[in-house]
């Protein structure tokens, strides 16, 4: 068993982090080459027009997403709570009753967001030349969500139980597996951003099985009694209540991010090419914070569940020294070869300039975007999950407020699209260090 889990209440806090998040940090970066692939296949082989569609249904996507990958990271904060104060017998009833909220929640949203895929795109005003690409490569893509829900159920209990090698080595075989299936849908078979569409989510399928399998095979944590298998309505309870502050937290940023998708829809294809792209390059460069974020929580957890908060506040500092290092690092590199990067997904010479423009603004605000991803770590493992809910409205209030404001600024023009962006990690960096700081967090303790 002790291959499989992980306990990080002892022994050198930024090690533990650090050595957590470098497998997630490595799994985070396949997984984002689903949506670069993706991006380079059909921004190369299909053309701007096909590339704006699928970036059109990006922000709607990711809502459907998220909302499965709250309640995933809620259930992960009780597990690893549950494991750190070395209650197994719990362990294993919150992991059987987490999967059948995830599982249920995954299919009801897979049905809603197919069916109301066009009327979306429609609201959020989709140029009527690219809408019936952007509808079909939606309805795929979100019919997969159950997938999502199943892969990031069992990727946030292996992470509690402090195993984050074991998703990597499917995340690399279903990316290779993505890449293979996007040249052959899309290339040979000319299949359009449907095929596309289709690789990913075969993908995610088969990454969310294997990993299943595995763990079951492999991990005693998973090899449940049929006791441990029924249903008890006070840790659904409880999964839910735990993992909603974090869902509704990331569907405001979603929302947020529909209504800057759609500011960027009205300046025409060449402006939502160019967001597309720095959106996707945007997603590469987060994956280090996340990495650093989902290892902070689950060391926070275990700690916090352990009853040892002096080791918590330590590995936290540890980590936000560690983030801003890598900020920098981040403003130097796209100061250099921002318009290298921005090459390697599209061909037209006025989507590269607007490009390269906008991720050298964006680098700038990295430390701030590092500081909210390490902090939200920090209070999520530590049980403060009602926080989550705070912040995800000031993120929400400060992309809408800030779209609005600068859209109304003649001379600001395109830039209100980036400039929202970055404005809005300062406030809500601001928000999060008023929390850190505020001390509220250190009584949060779930279990």
């Amino acid at each position: 068993m002790d291959t499989y889990t992980k306990n990080m209440t002892v022994g050198s806090e930024l090690s533990h982090i650090l050595r957590f998040a470098l497998p997630l940090l490595l799994g985070n970066l396949f997984q984002q080459i689903y949506n670069i692939v993706d991006s380079v296949i059909v921004g190369k082989v299909l053309g701007k027009d096909a590339l704006a569609a699928v970036g059109a249904t990006g922000s709607i996507t990711f809502l459907f997403y998220t909302l499965c990958i709250g309640l995933s990271i809620g259930a992960g904060v009780l597990i690893s709570q549950s494991f750190g104060a070395r209650r197994e017998k719990e362990v294993r009833s919150y992991i059987s009753n987490s999967a059948y909220v995830l599982i249920l929640f995954g299919l009801v949203l897979s049905l809603v967001s197919a069916i109301s895929a066009e009327s979306l795109l429609k609201l959020l005003g989709t140029p009527k030349s690219i809408l019936p690409d952007a509808t079909s490569y939606m309805r795929i893509a979100c019919a997969g969500t159950v997938c999502v829900a199943a892969y990031n159920w069992i990727n946030s209990v292996m992470r509690s139980l402090g195993d984050s090698k074991t998703p990597l080595v499917f995340l690399i075989i279903a990316s290779l597996l993505n890449a293979a299936l996007d040249l052959l849908f899309v290339v040979a078979f000319d299949s359009g951003v449907s095929g596309a569409a289709w690789a990913t989510v075969t993908a995610q399928a088969i990454s969310a099985i294997g990993c299943i399998l595995f763990s079951y095979i492999k991990n005693e944590y998973f090899k449940l009694s049929k006791d441990e298998l029924k249903p008890n309505r006070r840790l659904i309870a409880k999964c839910i209540t735990t993992g909603v502050p974090i869902a509704l937290q990331n569907a405001l940023i979603s929302v947020s991010m529909v209504f800057l998708q759609r500011a960027a829809n009205t300046f025409g294809e060449t402006v939502m090419a160019a967001y597309t792209v720095t959106m996707r390059v945007e997603q590469l460069i987060q994956q280090p914070f996340q990495s650093l974020n989902a290892a902070v929580s689950t060391f926070t957890g275990q700690n916090t569940g352990a009853d040892k908060p002096l080791r918590v506040t330590k590995g936290y500092r540890q980590s936000l020294k560690t983030s801003t290092i890598f900020a920098l690092f981040m403003l130097i590199m796209f100061m250099l070869f921002s318009n290298a990067i921005v090459r390697l997904f599209v061909n037209d010479a006025e989507v590269i300039r607007i490009g390269s423009s906008a991720l050298k603004v964006s680098a700038c605000f990295y430390i701030f975007l590092g500081f909210i991803h390490t902090t939200r770590g920090l209070l999520n493992g530590a049980g403060d999950v009602g926080f989550a809910l705070i912040n995800g409205v000031a993120e929400f209030v400060g992309r809408v407020g800030f779209s609005t404001l600068l859209l109304l600024i003649p001379f600001v023009g395109i830039w209100a699209v980036w400039g929202t962006t970055c404005l809005t990690w300062v406030l809500t960096a601001f928000m999060s260090f008023l929390r850190y700081t505020g001390g509220k967090w250190k009584d949060k303790k779930l279990v």
